[in-house]
């Protein structure tokens, strides 16, 4: 068996690519060095000094590309870094008319690019495309030659992996099985031995995230010049031209076949993964924020399709055609403008509607289900004995005072002035906080300005709880309580040390806090310490931990939600527009039946923050940037969303933590957060015309934290084609892990875990296979070709495997079924981390990484493979994952490393504080080096903080976690990436061969997929 990696090519295309290449410099890294270089320095210094090092580079950093090493059949460059490669012959030339509606956007070759001053018409009119940094080359789209209108990389930073003196070819593989003896890329067999492979000559997922994160640090991606964006965990500034940022939407297919038949041929699934309130970028335009009065914007009279920039407009303004389904209607007369001679309005410039594929509009009272008024942050704290012994009730106060006031917090909230109700909070604007605490009681606080001190009010009824304060006085302007606030956060330690219950008591609790949010809605960040066996909605603990693995079906008992109190609960706080968050610790790793009580988190879109051991004051750090990204990030309440397509496709699946009642209505989200992701499956009803595009639009209905009702518009727009060959050429790697892993993750609980597995490992198979059927002609049946851009897609699907959501073996069902819930929400850029996690060589970081470039960019370092192989004696690595972030010491690491790292009299792994949790600030240069790496990948994470973890060889226990994230190795029933692909290989050749046997489908699913979605008619009312 052999490999090969092929390259893509533009539908758009003509035979010549004539762009000049963009000239960047490679990277100077020197990785790896081995043996340590502690080994051979003064005690002063750990660097290796550039001029002397005499230690050859191991050939594992061929996959990198850097100078000096020689391409032979072995080398990664010319085996798999062919950009401009195919194994098939080109796709037919075809002219395509009228691709984007009245947007021609085949011009002359020679017409250069002019940021919008009289060009395409989609353009943002008379604005230039701002500017990353202070690159001399022009961006690549500014080239004369536009990229629709030559045969380039779709990528185009996968330029510079290609070595310059060799000419395109068809491809070259490497072997991964053949005959007796020496094979071409290096491979050596035996008679009747398998092949081994080399596993540095396969698919690199670090190679493929630090690439075009170099070339993105000064350029910008522009949303119509480009056919594929780029991946998931690339930092970028996006140019909305009218389709929206990948940040916010990514389709899987960006070229979609016009037919079903030519659709399932190609495995691959047509989906639309969604994040609507994504962080943006520095430099980034700002999202439109429109307000079309009592009237509302502009909408389809079918299909109620908002205003976008692929309407077209006809009858010299009059009238307007849906680019979705392609009814006309009338333009009201408080929004008409004239058309000129080309059909396009003459106000158009001036229309941020008609230019951006992501815009914003207030919404008049029709739109609002309850007056809408800025967000209530109710903080429901857990009192019991479990929560104080422990040190998470400190924890929790601690946090939250830190989250709403800073770091300034510690300072003596009394002021005899009176000036400390002047100073400013965390808070976002507008919003205000109450608190709450609950034992086998409930406890309310007034700590309005009114009172002197804050007062407590008990309730004690737990069979119809209710709000014991009115809302006007539980919640607060926290600038303006700040002392009553302060006061009681440091007070309610102390006053429950004394009085301390078991077993707290949360379902009633849940009700109380709900009747203080009913009338206004809002978000309850609730804390929870111990499994609930007291009042109503008593838990007992189900899974006693026996069995030897999870796989069977009783085990799945475990990870579902069966008591009836907590979901009316839940369908209550949908009601109401309530989302919530919980903080979760389990001290001694005991069971809390997460199942059941994170399902009131899930379902109104909120999240459930797990700390399986914790242990204070170690995770204290952690638990404080939680809870402070949990109140200031961007977010709404009280939300509905709904997807449109174009004439042709529907809608069949959604995958994601929300609510919806039946099959085509809206989806229902009680909390929706920048970091909340979703994912929307496509099926064919009919035919598209390959003439035209196919169309996308999600409207999300929310209300802001400063108490604005709007509707968030997100339009992405794909080319249709006539045969899948030219589709598969298209992909996007990071939106088909997401949707089939939101696929998978939402089986869990109905289907045993081994069918889940083997479902992903067939479908992993069968996109492979695909590819093979429809673009590779040319190569033997015993070479594996993965296309370019789902080259990494193989070990995106093992680290699914291996995930703790899905892994064989025996696993806790609290933290199983947390990860699957996780795996649902997550955007496509934390899952991607979280499916293989991010690996840097502390020690071999060169002077210049971890400090500013040139350009004023962070110069990161390139990351390793995650692989014990890569691993160096001595070694120090800090690992991500994107949920934890452990630093790995080896046993034998250079004293002073650690003094430089940790400060003096830190030269031993004994000597270090197992509690720490950060560095300390030093004045030496590795320790501004990491500080500097870790603040750049704190900006990168999801919702999780990133707080340190020691994991010291042979002294700490996440040392047995460092193993477990090391995923391309084999690790217990999880198979080695290496053998992975093997497996794949055999599966593939049986496909094609028509010999596999494929397990039992989902027949819920598959009728599922075959409902037809509700008509466009259903607004968003």
């Amino acid at each position: 068996m052999s490999f090969n990696v092929t390259g893509a090519i533009s539908p758009f295309a003509s035979p010549a690519d004539e762009r000049p290449k963009p000239n960047r410099q490679q990277s100077q890294l020197r990785y790896p060095v081995a043996p340590s270089p502690y080994e051979r320095q003064a005690p002063d210094s750990y660097f290796p000094p550039i001029q002397q090092s005499t230690t050859p580079q191991p050939q594992i950093m061929q996959q990198y590309g850097q100078p000096g090493q020689h391409d032979g059949a072995g080398g990664l460059a010319q085996q798999m870094g062919q950009i401009n490669l195919d194994g098939s012959a080109p796709a037919p030339s075809r002219k395509k008319k009228d691709r984007h509606a009245y947007h021609q956007l085949e011009q002359p070759a020679a017409q250069p690019y002019d940021g919008g001053q009289g060009g395409q018409q989609y353009l943002n009119g008379g604005s230039r495309q701002p500017s990353r940094g202070p690159s001399p080359a022009p961006p690549a789209w500014q080239q004369p030659s536009q990229p629709w209108q030559n045969q380039p990389s779709p990528q185009p930073w996968q330029s510079q992996q290609m070595p310059q003196n060799q000419a395109p070819s068809r491809g070259t593989p490497i072997a991964m099985g053949g005959q007796m003896g020496q094979q071409p890329g290096g491979m050596q067999t035996s008679a009747g031995a398998q092949a081994r492979v080399n596993p540095d000559q396969i698919p690199s997922v670090p190679l493929s995230r630090d690439t075009p994160a170099e070339y993105y640090k000064t350029r910008i991606y522009p949303t119509m010049e480009q056919h594929l964006p780029p991946p998931a965990t690339t930092p970028f500034a996006a140019y909305d031209q009218g389709s929206a940022s990948p940040k916010y939407a990514r389709l899987t297919l960006n070229c979609i076949p016009h037919a079903h038949d030519q659709m399932v041929s190609t495995g691959l699934p047509l989906g639309l993964v969604l994040q609507p309130l994504a962080k943006q970028a520095d430099g980034e335009q700002a999202i439109p924020v429109l307000d079309f009065g009592e009237v509302g914007p502009p909408r389809c009279r079918r299909c109620r399709a908002y205003i976008n920039p692929f309407m077209v407009f006809s009858n010299g303004g009059n009238r307007m055609t849906c680019n979705l389904c392609t009814h006309v209607s009338e333009v009201a007369s408080e929004y008409f403008a004239p058309t000129d001679p080309s059909g396009v309005r003459v106000d158009r410039a001036n229309r941020p509607e008609l230019l951006l594929g992501t815009c914003e509009f207030l919404v008049p009272k029709e739109y609002w289900s309850k007056p809408p008024v800025p967000m209530r942050y109710l903080f429901l704290l857990d009192v019991s004995a479990e929560a104080y012994s422990r040190g998470f009730l400190q924890g929790v106060c601690d946090g939250i005072l830190r989250a709403i006031y800073g770091e300034e917090e510690a300072e003596d909230g009394e002021d005899a002035d009176g000036e400390t109700a002047a100073k400013p909070s965390m808070v976002p604007a507008g919003a205000r906080v109450g608190f709450m605490t609950f034992d086998r009681e409930i406890h309310f606080y007034d700590v309005s300005a009114g009172t002197p001190a804050p007062q407590e009010l008990v309730v004690s009824d737990l069979d119809d709880p209710f709000a014991a304060i009115s809302p006007d006085r539980l919640f607060v302007d926290a600038a303006e309580c700040r002392s009553n606030v302060i006061s009681l956060l440091k007070r309610i330690p102390e006053m429950f040390a004394s009085i301390q219950y078991p077993a707290p008591v949360l379902l009633p609790s849940l009700h109380a806090a709900l009747a203080a949010l009913d009338i206004s809605g809002g978000k309850i960040i609730c804390s929870l310490a111990a499994l609930p066996t007291f009042g109503p909605g008593a838990r007992t603990a189900r899974d006693k931990g026996q069995g030897q693995n999870d796989d069977g079906d009783a085990s799945k008992e475990f990870l579902k939600t069966e008591h009836h109190g907590y979901k009316k609960c839940q369908a209550d706080m949908v009601k109401a527009g309530v989302g919530i968050d919980f903080f979760v610790a389990a001290p001694m790793g005991g069971y809390l039946d997460i199942a059941t009580i994170g399902f009131v988190a899930e379902k109104t879109g909120g999240e459930t923050y797990y700390y399986p051991n914790w242990s204070y004051p170690r995770d204290c750090l952690r638990l404080e940037k939680e809870l402070s990204h949990t109140l200031r990030r961007e977010q709404g309440y009280a939300a509905l969303m709904k997807v449109r397509c174009s004439n042709g496709l529907q809608v069949a699946h959604y995958g994601g933590n929300f609510t919806q009642h039946t099959f085509g209505a809206d989806l229902e989200l009680a909390s929706i957060t920048q970091d909340s992701g979703m994912s929307v499956t496509f099926t064919h009803d009919g035919k598209l015309e390959p003439k035209l595009d196919a169309h996308f639009q999600a409207a999300l209905l929310y209300t802001t934290t400063s108490g604005e009702r709007r509707v968030r518009c997100i339009n992405v727009v794909a080319s249709v084609s006539d045969n899948a060959r030219e589709s598969m050429r298209f992909v996007d790697q990071d939106a088909v892990v997401s949707v089939m892993a939101k696929e998978c993750a939402s089986k869990v609980g109905e289907r045993n875990l081994k069918d889940i597995r083997q479902l992903l490992q067939d479908k992993t198979i069968d996109i492979l296979a695909g590819y093979r059927k429809n673009v590779v002609d040319m190569h033997p049946s015993g070479q594996l070709v993965l296309p370019e851009n789902l080259k990494e897609f193989a070990m995106y699907m093992l680290g699914l495997v291996r995930s703790r959501a899905l892994k064989a073996g025996r696993e806790p069902s609290d933290r199983r079924i947390q990860e699957v819930r996780m795996i649902k929400g997550m955007g496509p850029a934390e899952l991607s981390l979280y499916l293989y996690p991010r690996v840097i060589a502390v020690h071999t970081l060169d002077p210049t990484e971890g400090f500013a470039d040139d350009n004023g960019h962070l110069k990161m370092p390139h990351a390793i493979r995650a692989s014990f192989s890569q691993i160096e004696e001595g070694g120090a690595y800090l690992v991500d994952n994107g949920q934890i972030l452990l630093l790995w010491l080896h046993a034998q690491v250079s004293p002073n490393l650690l003094e430089d790292l940790f400060g003096e009299g830190m030269n031993s792994l004994q000597a270090l504080d197992p509690n720490l949790a950060a560095l300390p600030v030093l004045e030496t240069h590795l320790n501004a080096q990491v500080r500097n790496i870790l603040l750049h990948m704190e900006e990168q994470r999801g919702s999780k903080g990133l707080a340190i973890q020691l994991a010291r060889q042979a002294l700490d226990g996440a040392e047995f976690e460092f193993a477990r994230l090391l995923y391309e190795d084999r690790n217990n029933d999880a198979s080695s990436y290496v053998d992975w692909l093997v497996m794949l290989h055999r599966g593939v050749g049986t496909e094609l061969s028509g010999q596999r046997a494929k397990s039992g489908e989902d027949v819920t699913q598959t009728i599922t997929n075959t409902i037809s979605s509700i008509t466009g008619s259903i607004g968003l009312h």
